[in-house]
C-alpha cells in the first residue's frame, strides 16, 4: 500500500500538465477569492482548444487571460474590480443572481465535472485543509473527489494556513488519496489590502459600536467599518462576544487578543466560525491550526435558521444605497452589476430573527457621481435596480449622521427615520 508521500508524488502534476486532465467543453468551478488556484486558472491559456468551455466562480483575484478567449463563458456569483473589467470589454460574462447557500445549490444541480481549489500542504496523515476557504464550494470538491467519472484538482499553496473544520461537516479537509492531481503553487496566499479609513467611517463605526451589547454574537462583512468596529470593541469595556460570520476578518483576531471572545453563543459553542477569510499574513498565521477556530461549508454558517440560534446576534453589513421605503442596494449600481449578493439578507435575515438581535446596514450617507456629491439616501432607487435586501427585512440603517430603527415602523415613520440620517444639506431634496 502506497504511502501518502508515495501518493502525492504520484499525483503530483505541473500546472499544464493538470488542465490535461480537462475536456475543451468541461465545466471547471473553483472557489472565490482565497480558495482560487490562482496558477492552474492561469495555465488554461496555454492550451487553445477550448470550445464551449465554462468556469464557475466570482470574486477573481488575477484577470486570467482564458476569459478573453473565444469559446470560453464565465458565470460569476461575485462581481470584483476584475469581472468588472471583463464584462466592460466584452467577455462572455454572465452573473449569478444567488445568495453564497445558492451557490452551492448552484454547484450540486449543475454538477460541474472539474473541481479545484487551494489547499495547505498536506499534513504527516496525508491530509490537506482546504485552509482560507470552505464556502459553496467544499460539498461539490468532495463528491467531485468521490466520483471517478469526474475530476478534484488541489493546489498547494505553500503559505495557506492550515486551519480546523468539524468533523460532522468533512473536517475541512480531502486526502490526497482521493483527488485526482495535485499543484504546487507558485502564488502566495491571497491577501486583503488595508482599506483606507475616512472620518466618516469611523463616525459610522462609533454608532454601530454603541448598538452592540455585552453577550453578542457577531457577523462582520468587508470593508473598514467592520474592522474600525472590532477596534472599538477590542479597546472598550464589552465582552463575552461570540463569532459567527461568514467572513474571517483581521478585526476578529484582534478581539480574542484582546480576550473578548468567550464564544458561549449557542450553537458551536466555544468556536469562531465562519466560511472563508481573508485579511493580513498575519491572521494567516494565527488562523493556522488555531483549535478556538472553525470553517465550515456554508449551508452550516449561512444558513439563517442556523444564524437565529446564536445569542445576541449582530450581523454588520454595507450598502451602497437605500431608498425611503428601506429597499437596499448594496450588489448593483442601478441596473448595473458591481459586487453580488454573497450572505447579506442571510445575515441581515437571521440576525433580524435571533433573540435580541440586530441586522445592522451601514453606509455612507453620500457619494460622488461624476464629479457630483448625491445622497446615498434617496427617494426611489434607479428604474431596474435588483433590490438586494427588501424592506420588510431592514432594521438598522446607520450613516455618519445617525442610526434609523426601521424596525416595527410604519412606511410614513420609515421615511421620517431615513430622512433623519441622510446628509443634512441634502434631506430637503428627498421629499
Amino acid at each position: 500500500m502506497a504511502t501518502s508521500h508515495e501518493e502525492y508524488q504520484r499525483k503530483l502534476r505541473t500546472p499544464r500538465q493538470a488542465i490535461d486532465l480537462l475536456r475543451p467543453d468541461d465545466v471547471l468551478a473553483v472557489p472565490i477569492g482565497p480558495g482560487q488556484p490562482a496558477a492552474l486558472l492561469s495555465a488554461l491559456a496555454e492550451r487553445d482548444d477550448w470550445n464551449g468551455f465554462t468556469l464557475f466562480s466570482g470574486l477573481l483575484i488575477e484577470p486570467y487571460p482564458i476569459l478573453l478567449r473565444p469559446g470560453v463563458r464565465y458565470i460569476s456569483g461575485f462581481y470584483g474590480p476584475i469581472e468588472r473589467m471583463l464584462a466592460a470589454s466584452g467577455a462572455a460574462v454572465d452573473y449569478l443572481p444567488a445568495d453564497f447557500i445558492g451557490w452551492e445549490r448552484y454547484a450540486r444541480a449543475a454538477r460541474p465535472r472539474a473541481l479545484a481549489s487551494t489547499v495547505a500542504p498536506m499534513d504527516e496523515r496525508g491530509f490537506f485543509s482546504f485552509g482560507l476557504h470552505a464556502g459553496a464550494n467544499f460539498e461539490s470538491f468532495m463528491a467531485a473527489a468521490r466520483d471517478p467519472e469526474r475530476v478534484a484538482i488541489a493546489e498547494v499553496v505553500q503559505d495557506m494556513p492550515h486551519v480546523y473544520g468539524l468533523g460532522q461537516y468533512g473536517g475541512h479537509r480531502v486526502h490526497v488519496s482521493a483527488v485526482d492531481a495535485v499543484v504546487e503553487s507558485d502564488r502566495a496566499a491571497f491577501t486583503l489590502p488595508e482599506q483606507p479609513v475616512t472620518d466618516a467611517d469611523r463616525a459610522i463605526a462609533a454608532h454601530v459600536e454603541a448598538l452592540i451589547a455585552d453577550g453578542a454574537t457577531l457577523q462582520f462583512g468587508i470593508g473598514a467599518i467592520p474592522n474600525i468596529v472590532a477596534g472599538l470593541l477590542a479597546d472598550g469595556g464589552k465582552g463575552d462576544f461570540g463569532i459567527h460570520t461568514e467572513m474571517f476578518v483581521d478585526g476578529i483576531m484582534r478581539l480574542h487578543a484582546a480576550g473578548k471572545v468567550t464564544n458561549h453563543k449557542g450553537i458551536f459553542d466555544g468556536f469562531s466560525i465562519s466560511t472563508f477569510g481573508a485579511g493580513s499574513p498575519e491572521l494567516y498565521r494565527w488562523m493556522h491550526r488555531n483549535p478556538e477556530v472553525r470553517m465550515l461549508p456554508v449551508m452550516q454558517v449561512n444558513d439563517p435558521a442556523v444564524i437565529r440560534q446564536n445569542r445576541r446576534m449582530v450581523s454588520i453589513n454595507g450598502a451602497i444605497a437605500i431608498d425611503l421605503n428601506g429597499q437596499v442596494m448594496a450588489d448593483t449600481i442601478g441596473p448595473r452589476q458591481y459586487s453580488g449578493v454573497g450572505g447579506h439578507e442571510l445575515f441581515v435575515v437571521g440576525a433580524h430573527d435571533s433573540l435580541d438581535g440586530r441586522s445592522i446596514i451601514c453606509l455612507h450617507s453620500t457619494a460622488t457621481v461624476n464629479g457630483e456629491t448625491v445622497s446615498s439616501v434617496v427617494p426611489a432607487l434607479p428604474a431596474g435596480t435588483p433590490t438586494t435586501t427588501p424592506r420588510h427585512h431592514v432594521q438598522y440603517v446607520v450613516t455618519e449622521h445617525g442610526v434609523a430603527n426601521l424596525g416595527m415602523l410604519t412606511a410614513g415613520e420609515r421615511r421620517a427615520a431615513l430622512l433623519a440620517v441622510a446628509h443634512p444639506d441634502l434631506r430637503a431634496s428627498l421629499g
